[in-house]
């Protein structure tokens, strides 16, 4: 069966099979199962292997994710069929099972097409191409070394994708003529930031220097030696912390994904004070607002823990883009899925622009100073730039809201 076993692997995990039917129950109960077929379905969450499992007049179906379809097919053999027929674009497989349990395999040519092209299986415009090896993809285990993403690493290629594609849309706005710095706080095992340096220096040939920076010696060092092993001389990482890091007079795009509370601020701070062009910051756990936010209108929700979490996680980001704006930004809050743990987190991503015209900044002003006073909020960023927004503060905002509450 080891055999079989890795056939069925293969056609589930590169999502070869367009349909399989097992058959010849090995024992016929009249209420038993006849035959099960299993046939690839696109839903919400992503590529699905539907099993049909046909059982006297009904029909019972189950969804089960690519990885786990090949190990399910080869308990229907084992367990309770002696036939199957796999149809492959490349090929029919007939696999048999004799009454002494010895499996036979017989490749045909294939008679069957997929009627419905799969969003996976469709030769998607991904940034970094699968069926393309990328080193630093290589040895995370997402692609294998001929470049095809593993099924059960597809989601995560699909992220980087992603975040890939947000780089890609801030290029236009980074210098061509000279050295870019970028600085990536908190990063962590560092997927990104390896995204990030092969798009922008392999793909793109720009002429960066990044820095990823990071608490953790540990990671710090494993980073370090990929990058050594990839040939990534203008990758650079160190242990450092975001308040305390002073090794640049000037960057060009600050990424801070998952910095902790008030860090993000931090990092947002470095960021307004290096003028850079480009910021995305994905950011974490956010208590600050969640000590200071009081309002009776809004009791009825802030009495509940979890809905003042995430109302207060929600404000804050409101409050930093409008101070980003305020600051001469161009700012986008974007929905970012995370690498780790999956759920729907909030990207902003700013673009140094002009500074407002006046009338433009009084609104933007008086907007942010109104929320502030209606929350009770005494943000980190603004005493940050105390220095910066309080003339703007001062001149712009109304009469009745100039105070913190």
């Amino acid at each position: 069966m080891e055999s079989i076993a890795s056939l069925l692997q293969e056609l589930a995990e590169s999502r070869a099979l367009i349909q399989g039917t097992f058959s010849q129950p090995r024992k016929r109960e009249q209420d038993g199962c006849a035959k099960v077929t299993v046939k690839p379905v696109e839903l919400k969450g992503g590529l699905f292997y539907q099993f049909s499992s046909f059982v006297g007049k009904k029909v019972l179906h189950d969804n089960v994710r690519p990885e786990e379809a090949a190990e399910k097919m080869e308990a229907l053999l084992g367990e309770t069929f002696r036939q199957a027929l796999l149809q492959a674009a490349e090929a029919d497989y007939q696999v048999l099972i004799s009454k002494k349990g010895k499996a036979g395999i017989l490749k045909k040519p294939p008679t069957k097409k997929a009627a419905v092209q799969l969003d996976h299986n469709r030769k998607k415009n991904y940034v970094l191409e699968e069926g393309k090896p990328v080193p630093f993809l290589v040895e995370l285990g997402i692609m294998n070394a001929e470049g095809k993403v593993l099924a059960k690493k597809y989601d995560k290629f699909r992220q980087i994708n992603r975040f890939v594609e947000m780089i890609a849309d801030v290029v236009p706005h980074l210098a061509k003529d000279r050295t870019l710095h970028i600085v990536d706080f908190g990063c962590g095992k560092s997927y990104l930031t390896f995204a990030l340096y092969y798009y922008l220096q392999v793909v793109q040939g720009l002429d960066i220097q990044v820095i990823g920076l990071d608490l953790k010696e540990d990671v710090i060092s494993h980073c370090a030696g990929l990058a050594e092993k990839f040939g990534y001389d203008r990758l650079q990482f160190l242990v450092g912390d975001i308040a305390q890091y002073e090794g640049l007079e000037r960057v060009d795009m600050v990424v801070t994904l998952h910095a902790c509370d008030t860090a993000t601020d931090a990092a947002l701070e470095k960021a307004i004070r290096w003028r850079a062009d480009v910021i995305l910051s994905v950011p974490c756990c956010q208590h600050e607002l969640f000590r200071q936010v009081e309002s009776e209108v809004l009791g009825p929700l802030l009495e509940h823990g979890i809905l003042k979490e995430r109302f207060s996680a929600l404000a804050t980001d409101a409050l930093r883009s409008k101070l980003l704006d305020i600051m001469g930004y161009k700012t986008q809050l974007l929905e970012f899925i995370d690498m780790e743990h999956t759920p729907k987190n909030v990207l902003i991503r700013a673009v140094k622009g002009k500074r407002p015209a006046p009338a433009e900044l009084a609104a933007l002003v008086g907007s942010y100073v109104e929320f502030r006073r209606f929350l009770h909020a005494d943000p980190y960023l603004e005493r940050a730039l105390h220095k910066e927004l309080q003339p703007l503060l001062e001149a712009y905002a109304p009469a009745s809201a100039a105070g913190r509450g």
